[in-house]
């Protein structure tokens, strides 16, 4: 919400929805926030997490560990990109792959038609009657 009403649009919005909002001496903190928008509470994380857990540490932050990125780096990646926005904040869209839709198309089931479904029924009830009747032999 903080970036979409910097960036121009109108979002009703009051500063006590954002962190940082002391309800009981009723003012911001700017440096609470400020540490949101730059990721400051992701590296906190990170690092209370390697402390604690390596484990769940290494498997919830896989893609960090891959590029080489580290809990001190979060902020400065912020900074880049925060820049490179105010340079040139026209949507450039990127060359996006298919893969995803395979993969979420793979256990969908066509829907069948009534005939095909009333077939179906009868298959099961005669697969039933023959079980039933070699029983009986």
């Amino acid at each position: 919400m903080k970036g979409a009403s910097d960036g121009g649009i109108f979002v009703p919005h009051n500063a006590r929805r954002f962190p940082g909002y002391d309800v009981e001496s009723k003012e911001l903190d700017a440096e609470v926030l400020r540490n949101y928008i730059y990721g400051g509470h992701i590296a906190e994380f990170m690092e209370s997490l390697e402390e604690e857990d390596d484990e769940r540490f290494k498997k919830h932050f896989s893609s960090y560990l891959s590029d080489d990125i580290g809990s001190e780096d979060i902020e400065e990646i912020y900074e880049k990109a925060y820049e490179a926005i105010r340079e040139d904040p026209d949507f450039k869209p990127t060359e996006k792959t298919k893969d995803w839709a395979a993969e979420s198309k793979k256990y969908k089931q066509p829907k069948l038609t009534y005939e095909q479904r009333k077939a179906r029924v009868q298959e099961k009830i005669n697969a039933l009657q023959d079980t039933f009747n070699l029983d009986d032999e």
